[in-house]
């Protein structure tokens, strides 16, 4: 995969996160009135998870959906779940944040770490192909 490809890739992805997020905070302000917000936040994450591994399949990484993947893909969002979760609880437990903010600050904390698995999912072998490129383009640049 070339540099642009790649940049692409990470253009692409921001962009599905940002519609992404939107939707996750769209839902959750939704919902906050009606329940404690950390139910509100758990519901608007599963919801727009769904969302999430549609767009990044035919969107970001341009690769088919299937059963496998759509199964696997909650497996690397727990990671983002968790990172979220923390960053949630001491923002509004510690920091006193708002909890109609909280979630969207620690929402944008978690992108890389959501960038990293996702791709792993989603393009199996993505990061051993650009492993050996680096390692080709090391080479020749040495030769």
């Amino acid at each position: 995969m070339s540099r642009r490809d790649q940049l692409g890739q990470i253009f692409r992805f921001a962009l599905v996160g940002g519609v992404n997020t939107g939707t996750f905070f769209g839902i959750y302000l939704l919902l906050h009135p009606w329940m404690p917000y950390f139910a509100a936040y758990t519901l608007a994450f599963l919801l727009s998870m769904i969302g999430s591994f549609f767009m990044n399949t035919y969107f970001t990484y341009r690769t088919r959906p299937t059963w496998k993947k759509f199964l696997l893909f909650p497996l690397t969002n727990v990671t983002n779940y968790v990172i979220q979760s923390v960053g949630l609880y001491a923002l509004v437990t510690w920091a006193g944040m708002d909890t109609r903010i909280a979630p969207l600050v620690a929402a944008v904390v978690a992108i890389p770490f959501t960038f990293l698995l996702s791709r792993k999912i989603l393009v199996p072998g993505a990061a051993r192909a650009a492993e050996a490129q680096q390692v080709r383009a090391g080479a020749s640049s040495r030769g």
